[in-house]
């Protein structure tokens, strides 16, 4: 639904008529969604366990869906379905391609900051996300920072991590290091960005970058056939620029492997959230 969402925002600016034809393909969704409500692993489990299994349940998506249909319209009816439904979430500090608890609330915090409403739990909660990511919190608990310090700028407010102060220029500093340790500047002096700088992964793990392309191998390639190129030591014939990897492991390691599949994969839930820290970056540079 959110990805859905943003291709109707571009509309609006370039085609009125394509905006209203795009919206109402999402509001169809929701409401199809919220009629119909049930796990894919009731349909499809055999084919996607354990490896995408629904973890988390549906009421998150339900809840990350209306979030974002009211930001962009508005509507006093999802306002009041994500208030009313707050009580389904309970991962306050995780979000990715499963669980959308953690961005949740900070999306919607930004509107109560914002609009200066007196709405505390998706406050605190999204105050417990920017806890757990400080490395000098009393409660880290994870690796990754949001985009959440310039809700706090604008609204010239702070987050108290116990003993711990998390200024929004603490907030955007820190989330600034997680980029250039991304980009470079970390203990191997290598990007973890396919075909940025002079050092980056060569061995993704990623089909269409590890097979050759049908101009160097017109015969079709089945199924089984991609196994010798998969366990192949030579880097992928295609590049895949601008394609983010999993990363080191705990110490700072990266092996180079396809096989590691976990640190050299460029999914999309790793590769999405930097393209929004990027642009704010390049924007306040």
């Amino acid at each position: 639904e959110a990805a859905m969402m943003r291709p109707c925002r571009l509309a609006e600016v370039f085609d009125t008529t394509a905006a209203i034809r795009c919206f109402s393909g999402n509001f169809t969704v929701f409401d199809f969604a919220d009629t119909y409500r049930g796990s894919y692993n009731d349909s499809i489990g055999q084919w996607v366990c354990p490896f995408y299994c629904d973890y988390s349940g549906y009421q998150d998506e339900l809840l990350w869906a209306a979030a974002w249909l009211h930001k962009a319209t508005k509507a006093t009816f999802y306002w009041t379905y994500v208030t009313e439904n707050i009580h389904n979430l309970s991962s306050f500090t995780e979000f990715g391609w499963d669980a959308k608890h953690a961005g949740i609330n900070v999306l919607i915090s930004k509107y109560v900051l914002v609009n200066s409403l007196d709405f505390v739990p998706f406050l605190q909660n999204a105050d417990k996300l920017v806890c757990s990511i400080l490395p000098e919190s009393p409660t880290l608990g994870v690796e990754y920072s949001p985009a959440y310090a310039r809700y706090l700028k604008s609204a010239n407010r702070v987050v108290q991590c116990d003993n711990v102060v998390a200024t929004p220029s603490r907030l955007i500093h820190f989330a600034r290091g997680q980029v250039d340790y991304i980009l470079g500047k970390n203990p191997l002096n290598m990007s973890y960005m396919v075909g940025y700088g002079r050092k980056f992964p060569q061995r993704i793990h990623h089909r269409g970058s590890s097979l050759p392309s049908v101009d160097q191998h017109p015969e079709h390639i089945d199924c089984k056939g991609g196994t010798p190129y998969f366990s192949s030591n030579e880097a992928n014939p295609n590049l895949l620029i601008g394609a983010v990897v999993g990363g080191p492991d705990i110490n700072d390691s990266y092996a180079d492997s396809r096989a590691d599949f976990a640190h050299s994969e460029p999914t999309t839930y790793v590769n999405a959230p930097l393209v929004g820290l990027l642009a704010y970056f390049r924007a306040h540079s």
